[in-house]
């Protein structure tokens, strides 16, 4: 007993003066254990957005990816894209989910795989439908009105220099009528290596008045929402690349230009440990930012500080604000949710 008693004291002495390996933090992401979607509170300052009494309702669901919510006030209704089955659903109190729009991305004959449905959808400036189609790789506008859509569209714009655009993904008006978009390659069929991809990068541009067309920046690998500050002096990009996830935020220039830019903020470590990549964005009257990412929305103040995620468990792809901001809408996945604001 006493030999056995040394030995052991030996061991737990030779083990404790082992050297201590260093090992990654476990994040805490809250997703596998919520049974319900939920407002994560990262800065008292949420407590002027968002009530701490607040649910995160599902308002509909059986989608296959749902993206681009816009909500038209005249019409008291939500309307969203549908990617894969080329449709845009509407969603209203009364009606519920109705079909809006098919086909809405693309209208060609010849069958084709891919994510071939519109993505983001918004206002020009005279209130008409624009819509950005993956399938048919352009910006166009419904040839039609709200109360009656129709699957007639004009194009607005397909090509940069004359190549094909690769798939136009969001879009955002400023008050001078200038149409800035991004150009990720998620409409081709084979993404990034789809032989039919006719631009050798992924770009953010500006459709001016005239019809012009400028390249603002190709340096982000997968550009996709995109938003102008209140003031139309910055320009926030979300780029939803898993080795670069992140949203930047450029200076606009007074001819519409964009200066180099600059991280708003850097979500890349937590890619993988919880669903979704950065996305769609808006900006709040406030000035707070709105942003779809890993986890759901985040929400930043105006200095890319996060005060708050609205968790919804699901990849997240965008969101829109309605009701006169008196709800914040968000597309995730198969399904539609909304938030009540302050």
């Amino acid at each position: 007993m006493k030999l056995f008693s040394i030995l052991m004291l030996i061991t737990v002495l030779a083990v404790s003066c082992q050297p201590k390996q260093e090992t990654a933090p476990v994040q805490e992401t809250n997703e596998t254990s919520a049974t319900e979607p939920f407002v994560e509170r990262m800065d008292p300052a949420l407590d002027q957005v968002i009530s701490k009494e607040v649910v995160v309702e599902v308002l509909a669901e059986g989608f296959d990816w749902t993206e681009g919510p816009l909500w038209l006030e005249e019409e008291g209704k939500l309307i969203f894209s549908d990617i894969p089955p080329n449709t845009i659903y509407s969603w209203s109190e009364e009606d519920g989910k109705q079909v809006f729009l098919t086909p809405s991305g693309y209208t060609g004959e010849a069958a084709r795989g891919g994510e071939v449905g519109s993505n983001g959808l918004l206002l020009s400036p005279d209130g008409r439908l624009v819509l950005c189609q993956h399938g048919d790789r352009r910006i166009a506008e419904m040839d039609g009105s709200l109360g009656s859509p129709t699957p007639e569209y004009i194009t607005l714009v397909d090509n940069y220099q004359g190549k094909k655009l690769n798939s136009p993904n969001d879009a955002t008006y400023s008050s001078n009528g200038d149409l800035y978009f991004t150009d990720p390659p998620y409409g081709l069929e084979k993404n990034v290596d789809d032989p039919l991809k006719e631009l050798d990068f992924q770009g953010v541009y500006k459709l001016g008045q005239d019809g012009g067309v400028s390249l603002l920046t190709d340096q982000m690998t997968r550009p996709n929402g995109i938003a102008l500050s209140n003031d139309e002096t910055k320009l926030y990009v979300a780029n939803s690349d898993p080795q670069k996830a992140l949203w930047m935020e450029f200076g606009v220039l007074e001819n519409g230009t964009l200066d180099e830019g600059r991280v708003f903020y850097d979500a890349t470590e937590w890619v993988g440990k919880t669903k979704g990549l950065p996305d769609g964005l808006k900006v709040h009257p406030s000035g707070n930012v709105f942003a779809t990412g890993p986890g759901g929305v985040w929400i930043f103040n105006q200095q890319g500080e996060p005060i708050g995620i609205v968790r919804t468990g699901q990849a997240t792809s965008n969101c829109a604000f309605g009701n006169d901001y008196q709800y914040l809408y968000i597309t995730a996945d198969m399904y539609l949710m909304r938030v009540s604001l302050i």
